[in-house]
């Protein structure tokens, strides 16, 4: 029997049907330059926002529709030289508590925008804090940003919601995690990138296996429902040996999920890559072989393949999602929280927010002064608002990010329920998307018939490549803008 939810079907049980095929010769063949989707259209489509208009997106939002908060922390007191992140290094404490004020402020200037039902405090399924790194907050800072937020908004009890951290295990004082746990948050993601001590000391990020080992452990004993964590493969002094000694260490370690980043090296946009000499690097042919290694490794292991560098434990929420067709991707990566409205806090930080006519992609200053100084002059004009770029998506551009998310987080996409969902002949309004995708077809990529387009186990590592034949916006002016899929 054909399941209600037809990307369901297309998972089934945990077999070997989900595991990726690492092809050499098709990656090469296909590795080019493309956006990572977790928005369509992605953030390079941002225009300068009108006057007002994020008051009127915040004030027409579904009242029901609940909320994902994201929270960005911009400051570290370590640059990692592998950094390609908008971060601040200080040691300063004074500059937590002063952001902190900013991001309250921030709170109450969009939360008396939310219209609720009966006077209610909006709901909350999910929380994240990112960075940076967001313990840079003292623990004291994270008791009061949590204990404002309660009474701002209704968060579903922590066994029902998620609410989740980034951590640098090398600035967590000794209580930090169990002040976590307490509050309510239930998931960490925790950067590590390698074991390896030369790489480690190369990126200017030094630390112990043992001190990763005795994060994981005091989490799993507070009872924290998941633990991520990052790795990144192409870094300096890297070698396929190497990093094979560190993945089969983070698996004895056994997180909950993985995310395996490709490191790619860009000096002239990204100041703090300058540190690192490009003699030390890896070569491609070494890159492919740590990548082929490391999914062979993981999967072997057990691991569920997510997609776009993520792993998962068959029983974590991700993998369950996507097995039964209800995985979904936005700014904060793979979620099971699609139904979310996402509203961002901080320097950077970016909403979506939709409303019964339109979705609108938001963001705010990514410069910290100018981002201070709009909050502070909306204390003195509650017309000014944070936000400074803004898209707001068409139909058109709502069909193309349910065929190029679906495709991304259920390998398929069926034509009967894209033509219900949008009032259109799937086959032939994508006529030319699908003639475009007769070569990986040849290649055993994909499958395309009368029913969809399914990304085959060979096809899974280059599932960003499928999509990019059905983004409109992909042209030759982004072309730079983005690293290789591999």
């Amino acid at each position: 029997m054909q399941p209600d939810n037809p990307y369901a079907s297309t998972r089934g049980s945990i077999t070997s049907k989900q595991l990726p095929a690492f092809d050499e010769a098709m990656i090469q063949k296909y590795n080019r330059s493309g956006p990572r989707y977790t928005s369509y259209p992605t953030a390079l489509e941002f225009t300068p926002i009108p006057v007002d208009l994020e008051t009127k997106i915040l004030k027409n939002r579904e009242a029901r529709a609940p909320l994902s908060l994201y929270f960005h922390i911009p400051f570290c007191r370590h640059l990692c030289y592998y950094c390609a992140c908008n971060k601040i290094i200080t040691k300063k404490n004074s500059d937590s508590g002063d952001y902190l004020e900013y991001l309250i402020a921030e709170i109450k200037l969009k939360r008396r925008l939310l219209t609720t039902e009966g006077g209610k405090n909006p709901v909350v399924k999910q929380l994240h804090l990112g960075g940076g790194t967001p313990t840079f907050l003292r623990d004291e800072e994270m008791v009061q940003l949590w204990e404002f937020l309660q009474t701002q908004f209704e968060f579903l009890p922590e066994d029902e919601g998620d609410y989740s951290i980034e951590i640098d295990p090398r600035e967590l004082s000794g209580n930090t995690l169990k002040v976590l746990r307490d509050l309510g948050f239930n998931r960490i993601s925790l950067g590590v990138q390698d074991l390896d001590e030369s790489v480690q000391i190369a990126v200017n990020r030094v630390h112990s296996a043992e001190l990763i080992e005795n994060v994981l452990t005091e989490a799993r004993e507070l009872g924290f429902h998941s633990i991520n964590i990052d790795l990144i493969y192409g870094l300096p002094h890297q070698t396929p040996e190497t990093l094979e000694q560190t993945v089969r260490r983070i698996i004895e370690m056994a997180p909950d999920r993985l995310s395996v980043f490709n490191y790619a090296h860009l000096p002239e946009r990204f100041k703090a890559q300058r540190q690192i000499k490009e003699a030390d690097l890896p070569n491609p042919a070494a890159k492919l072989t740590m990548l082929g290694n490391t999914i062979n490794t993981l999967t072997e292991a057990g691991y569920q393949y997510i997609g776009i560098d993520h792993f998962a434990k068959p029983d974590d929420e991700l993998a369950v999602a996507q097995r039964e067709g209800k995985l979904h991707r936005n700014f904060q990566g793979y979620t099971i929280m699609g139904d979310c409205d996402l509203l961002g806090f901080g320097v950077s930080s970016i909403s979506q927010i939709a409303n019964a006519n339109s979705r609108y992609i938001l963001q705010n200053d990514t410069d910290l002064q100018a981002y201070q100084a709009t909050i502070d002059a909306a204390q003195h004009n509650l017309a000014i608002m944070p936000a400074v770029k803004v898209i707001k998506t068409s139909i058109k551009d709502r069909l193309r990010e349910y065929v190029i998310m679906n495709l991304l987080c259920h390998d398929y996409i069926d034509f009967k329920d894209v033509n219900q969902k949008f009032g259109i002949d799937a086959i032939t309004y994508f006529i030319d998307e699908i003639a475009q995708l007769g070569a990986m077809q040849e290649d055993r990529l994909i499958d395309m018939d009368a029913a969809g387009i399914r990304v085959l186990p060979k096809g899974r590592l280059l599932g960003r490549n499928v999509a990019m034949v059905f983004d409109e916006y992909l042209d030759k002016k982004h072309k730079n803008r983005f690293s290789k899929v591999i």
